[in-house]
């Protein structure tokens, strides 16, 4: 039982579960900002052009069944939304790093796919399992 307690502590513990927890949390905050530049700028936009924020009332029944198209364009509209709002930051993110003089630097090792292994970008062969690993030449 202790060494199941140690093991479970050295797992909770490690540097890579506090990791993940920060980038879920900060994950989380940042989709609330994304979701309200999406619900409370743009959408605003989209229905002073149509008229209507929200398409959720466009139905056409077929026998005893409705079909509710509009909430399939909503979440249309709102999954281009989000894409674009986080293209738009990111983009923004990184030309300011740029502006700072901290340019983004492709990376420059990959893992090998057999024995997980940090190699090389450029790399035909794995150095330590020797398998041959397919990648830019």
């Amino acid at each position: 039982m202790r060494k199941l307690l140690a093991e479970f502590k050295a797992f909770a513990m490690g540097g890579n579960v506090l990791e993940l927890a920060v980038a879920v949390i900060l994950g989380l905050a940042f989709n609330a900002v994304v979701q309200s530049l999406v619900n409370d700028v743009l959408m605003n936009f989209i229905a002073a052009v149509f008229g209507r924020p929200s398409f959720d009332d466009l139905v056409f029944k077929v026998g005893e069944g409705t079909i509710r198209y509009g909430s399939f364009i909503n979440a249309v509209i709102n999954f281009l939304l989000v894409a674009l709002a986080l293209f738009v930051v990111v983009k923004a993110f990184n030309r300011a790093r740029e502006l700072r003089g901290q340019k983004v630097q492709p990376p420059t090792t990959r893992e090998c796919p057999y024995c997980v292994t940090s190699i090389p970008v450029r790399a035909q062969r794995c150095p330590n399992c020797t398998s041959e690993v397919k990648g830019p030449r």
